[in-house]
């Protein structure tokens, strides 16, 4: 092993043999080669370390009771291999070989078969060869998922001018590079996940992958099959094994949006792995490894649920190594116009239109709106204008902000009818038209903020 080359990056092989001078032998061969070797003098020892450990290859004898040449032994431990890890490569020998057993034993599911006396040069071309195919299946496996896992945000770009910016922006530059875990706080649709992904291409993983997950969008039935993954009949629809969040996002960085959604159940488990990096999958005794920086995002006051129980306190303390709080978009209106900007020069690409840019009313409009939904709303906003112009310019009235902006309303000025009309409108935005939930907040029954919905014309 050069130098530079780091201890994890070794190929880990298992070498099983029932006979202490050949394990020494190999020990002697394949360690100067750049291999760490575990080694297993019996069927139980093999069994348990392919159940515990993580190797690149096995290489193993098919005889282990003195006196037996068939290899029935073996092959039977071949198969037991293969059910507990289909993908882990497993070249066999022996000095009792013949066409039929190698047959046999190929049929079951090894690699390759190595006579005793084995030669040495053939012996480390066979497993050089293993290893480099088993790390790129595994990594293949790793990136087929991820395909169906990670979200895609890489068109999201920070952009921030405004005073109110400031702290985060100089927060991202002095903890991105780091592998701190951050707390990133603020309303819904203020841009955590941007600010995320800002750290992450900051760091020193950004080469790496980056996995996002919104843990309110999980079922709790899943949820730790989800990050930590399960294997092959751990449960009714487990058909096969499956990488959790953790494993696919080892030695990159782990994004957990909506942290406060996190079941209390599974938080001494998402503990365990913060101070660790260890966790089982569902149904497996192997402890798994990994080395991931963990970013979350809550719009929730998580200590508030500390106090009611829903929230483990030495979690949080985990979680926010260092905390980040992203101001609403009514904080930083300096901002607007950029991001307006922004989002229009995507719209009129995605959707091939000749618009420039907003009329100076639509301007000031996108100025004094409140965007309770931030800039989450402003987006949807611009996309739903570009949609709806035939001009080159933008209009008021096509943006579609049918709310009064809040800087023009004064206290004095608002009627009782006005007031319970905006608190309506704004608790069913909140919850995003859940009418339970809403009428929870605003101390209603369903009944009453269904005839209020209705008396103000509110979908």
């Amino acid at each position: 092993m050069s130098e530079t080359q780091k201890p994890y990056e070794q190929p880990c092989i298992l070498v099983a043999d029932d006979q202490p001078d050949v394990l020494k032998a190999l020990r002697l061969l394949l360690k100067p080669e750049g291999f760490q070797i575990e080694t297993a003098s019996s069927v139980a020892e093999i069994i348990e370390s392919v159940k515990t450990r993580d190797f690149d290859v096995v290489l193993m004898d098919l005889n282990y009771v003195r006196g037996q040449t068939s290899g029935e032994q073996g092959l039977d431990v071949l198969s037991r291999i293969k059910q507990i890890d289909n993908m882990l490569p497993v070249v066999v020998m022996t000095a009792w070989s013949s066409v039929e057993l190698a047959v046999e034993a190929m049929r079951r599911g090894a690699r390759d078969f190595i006579p005793k006396p084995w030669k040495n040069e053939r012996l480390l071309v066979v497993l050089r060869t293993q290893v480099e195919l088993s790390r790129s299946l595994r990594k293949s496996r790793q990136l087929e998922q991820e395909i169906v896992y990670l979200k895609n945000e890489s068109s999201e770009s920070l952009i921030a001018e405004s005073h109110a910016m400031q702290p985060v922006l100089e927060a991202i530059a002095r903890v991105g590079p780091s592998d701190a875990n951050v707390l990133i706080t603020g309303e819904n649709g203020s841009g955590k996940g941007v600010v995320a992904n800002a750290l992450h291409a900051a760091s020193n993983r950004k080469d790496k992958t980056m996995v996002s997950v919104n843990t309110a969008s999980i079922p709790e039935t899943v949820f730790e099959s989800e990050l930590f993954g399960h294997v092959a009949g751990a449960f009714t629809d487990a058909k096969t094994n499956r990488l959790g969040r953790f494993k696919l996002a080892d030695g990159g960085t782990l994004f957990l949006d909506e942290i406060a959604a996190v079941p209390v159940k599974l938080q001494s488990k998402l503990l365990r792995v913060l101070e660790s990096g260890e966790f089982e999958p569902i149904g497996s005794s192997k402890t798994c490894r990994v080395n991931v920086r963990v970013l979350s995002a809550t719009n929730a006051d998580l200590s508030s649920e500390i106090s009611s129980g829903d929230f483990r306190q030495d979690l949080l303390y985990r979680l926010n190594t260092v905390e980040i709080h992203v101001p609403a978009l009514r904080e930083r209106k300096e901002d607007v116009p950029l991001l307006a900007t922004h989002f229009l020069r995507g719209y009129v690409t995605k959707y091939r239109k000749a618009i420039t840019g907003f009329d100076p009313v639509a301007m000031q409009a996108l100025l004094s709106y409140h965007w309770p939904g931030n800039v989450r709303e402003l987006d949807h906003t611009i996309e739903r204008a570009v949609l709806m112009t035939r001009d080159k310019l933008i209009r008021s009235h096509e943006l579609g902000l049918t709310e009064r902006p809040e800087t023009t309303l004064r206290l004095e000025n608002i009627t009782l009818e006005e007031m319970e009309r905006r608190a309506v409108r704004k608790a069913m935005a909140r919850f995003e038209g859940d009418i339970s939930k809403a009428a929870e907040a605003l101390g209603l029954s369903r009944a009453a903020l269904y005839r209020r919905l209705e008396k103000y014309q509110i979908e």
